[in-house]
């Protein structure tokens, strides 16, 4: 397991307190970026970069979020402990480990072998426990479905019926939606009848959300 040295834990406790300054208020999410050592889930050359507020390349073309999306977003699903949470992007797992430090019971979808692979490691030395797949995000996970709340951690060029159904009535979706270089950060709820709700909580700008699986990269 990586070493979390003091050093590393006090510029954790600077990074949190920059990210309630940009408008976090949830406790629970703050405690949880507390917690969660993020160099763990850099690659080395990146290390000096762990508790800055930016996102990182984690290789394969994909990225891992700035902090300040991760607690945003995390913010935005409301989760209480014990609620299924249906992941979708993977990535390095550290999304995944703010969720299970949140209480969750995570189901996480990663459409590239390589960051799959990594992501169960560092997730299994951190003492996280989380159900990961090799898998099409588009397609969701229908076997553990329905989830209470569904996180996409990737720009949905389209909101995908399959996840829509996937999810329990009263749940909500978190997504960063639209094409191009920026997308508009998006919840859906679904009421107790059936019917989506979804309300825009600013722009932000994440690698896109692909179809199908991809071993290579």
């Amino acid at each position: 397991m990586i070493e979390d040295t003091y050093r590393h834990k006090g510029l954790r406790n600077n990074l949190v307190k920059e990210i309630a300054a940009l408008g976090v208020t949830d406790q629970k999410v703050l405690e949880a970026l507390r917690k969660v050592p993020r160099h763990a889930f850099l690659p080395s050359a990146f290390l000096q970069y762990a508790y800055v507020n930016k996102a990182v390349n984690i290789g394969a073309g994909q990225t891992i979020s700035h902090p300040y999306t991760v607690a945003l977003q995390s913010q935005l699903l409301r989760i209480e402990p014990g609620m299924k949470v249906l992941e979708v992007g993977t990535g390095s797992g550290y999304q995944t480990s703010i969720l299970c430090e949140l209480g969750a019971k995570v189901y996480s979808i990663e459409r590239k072998r390589v960051l799959l692979v990594g992501a169960n490691q560092i997730l299994a030395d951190q003492g996280y426990t989380a159900k990961l797949t090799f898998g099409d995000g588009f397609k969701g996970w229908p076997a553990y479905a329905p989830f209470d709340r569904i996180i996409i951690t990737c720009a949905a060029p389209r909101l995908p019926e399959e996840l829509m159904i996937q999810l329990r009535p009263g749940g909500r979706i978190v997504v960063p939606y639209g094409e191009g270089s920026v997308q508009e950060m998006m919840t859906i709820d679904e009421t107790e009848s059936g019917e989506f709700v979804s309300e825009i909580h600013g722009t932000f700008t994440f690698v896109p959300m692909l179809e199908k699986r991809s071993s290579i990269g």
